[in-house]
């Protein structure tokens, strides 16, 4: 996709005009991307969450925002694009195919269900609690 497709991919999420069918999990993470990108990571996710929040909203369905999937994906885009930043969205998806897949997804490691769906995590960033039990479990000298 080209910087120009970029940019009205963009400008229609921020004005709410791109329509909700248009906008799966592949275009979230390509939203993020951007927004990581255009913002750096330390102002992207203050930014994108509250894009996001405003696009939910003008689609009728505010309920959908999730604070700890959005943070996550932040996060993981930021540290990959800052590990080996790619120049086109089509080259970062292509590298990291992992955060394109929706269920299961990548935040399946970090995350147990019962943590990640549950309305606190919805509501605010929750830390990952499966990635402390794998911290332990080296620790320990489990597998």
């Amino acid at each position: 996709m080209s910087a120009a497709d970029d940019g009205t991919f963009v400008a229609a999420f921020r004005d709410t005009t791109l329509p909700a069918s248009s906008f799966h999990h592949r275009d979230h993470v390509r939203m993020a991307w951007l927004y990581v990108r255009e913002h750096g990571p330390v102002e992207a996710a203050p930014r994108f969450a509250a894009d996001l929040q405003a696009f939910a909203r003008a689609k009728g369905v505010p309920g959908l925002y999730h604070a700890t999937i959005t943070g996550a994906y932040i996060a993981l885009i930021a540290e990959r694009q800052r590990d080996a930043p790619a120049d086109t969205w089509d080259a970062f998806a292509a590298a990291h195919a992992d955060l394109l897949a929706w269920k299961p997804g990548v935040l399946d490691r970090y995350y147990s269900a019962e943590r990640l769906w549950s309305d606190a995590a919805r509501a605010q960033f929750l830390l990952p609690d499966r990635l402390a039990a794998a911290v332990d479990s080296e620790r320990r000298g489990g597998a």
